[in-house]
């Protein structure tokens, strides 16, 4: 597997043109990453993205732009956070409507879904953003045992069935790395999850398939760094590094926008 070790400074969550620019001229990099994996003779024109826990689709916000900018067609997915079999059916409602090769990328818990949802046959590569990426029928709780406890899990509450991350874990442990009034407003909008979708396990495991690719927040607080590179490396993804908390995706949507599109250009 080859690795790229992207570290940068927190970066503002708003969109640079300057660096965007600069990360466009870096395709090229990105793109030789593939572990000998050939260029698509048809470049992906779709991306389909996913959320996780504690957030809503509103998350990719700084990412879709970029994509756009770049003439992909994107869309956003409003995770139900219900079970994991209704949260793979939403993402395969929208992957049906895709007109050629998709990127799915996913974010957090929503890795699951790429997990599952990426054997459909439009996806041509998967993106995984700080997420979960379990092998098929693999228990991720009991794997997450074998890494050190983070420390936002101490911060999820429970309303009956429902739940949810306080405040103070929100703003400390899972977006750290943003400015207050930014993840004070990420937390208004935060959807609570059911408990019965963390008990749900994957019965395919897409990334033994498709060309994967993992960006690891080295700052995380809500999955453990190392945990999020022991799956990048069993699944030989092309991976990088990034100085970040758990929403690298907002606080340096360059970079993950760089590695979407690298990966729209990958088979």
């Amino acid at each position: 597997m080859n690795e790229a070790h992207t570290r940068q400074n927190h970066g503002s969550s708003g969109v640079s043109r300057r660096t965007f620019t600069a990360a466009i001229a870096g395709l090229g990099a990105f793109a030789a990453l593939g572990g000998g994996r050939a260029v698509a003779q048809t470049p992906a024109r779709n991306v389909v993205l996913l959320h996780g826990l504690f957030a809503d689709g509103s998350s990719w916000s700084e990412v879709i732009p970029l994509l756009q900018a770049a003439g992909l067609n994107v869309t956003s997915v409003q995770n139900p956070l219900t079970s994991l079999p209704e949260a793979v059916a939403a993402a395969q409602r929208v992957l049906d409507r895709q007109d050629g090769p998709t990127v799915l990328a996913g974010h957090s818990f929503s890795g699951m879904i790429v997990t599952e949802a990426g054997v459909h046959t439009n996806v041509s590569a998967l993106v995984y953003v700080a997420a979960r990426a379990p092998d098929a029928g693999e228990d991720f709780a009991a794997l997450a045992k074998t890494f050190p406890t983070p420390p936002a899990s101490a911060g999820v509450v429970f309303d009956g069935d429902e739940g949810r991350l306080g405040e103070a874990a929100f703003l400390r442990d899972f977006a750290g790395d943003l400015p207050e009034t930014r993840a004070r407003a990420l937390f208004a909008v935060q959807q609570p999850f059911r408990k019965e979708l963390l008990a749900g396990r994957t019965t395919h495991a897409a990334w033994r398939t498709k060309p994967s690719f993992y960006a690891v927040s080295t700052e995380d607080r809500t999955i453990d760094p190392d945990l999020e590179r022991f799956m990048a490396k069993r699944m030989g993804a092309t991976t990088i590094e990034v100085k970040a908390s758990h929403v690298s995706l907002i606080s340096q949507p360059d970079t993950i926008a760089q590695l979407i599109l690298s990966a729209s250009r990958t088979v």
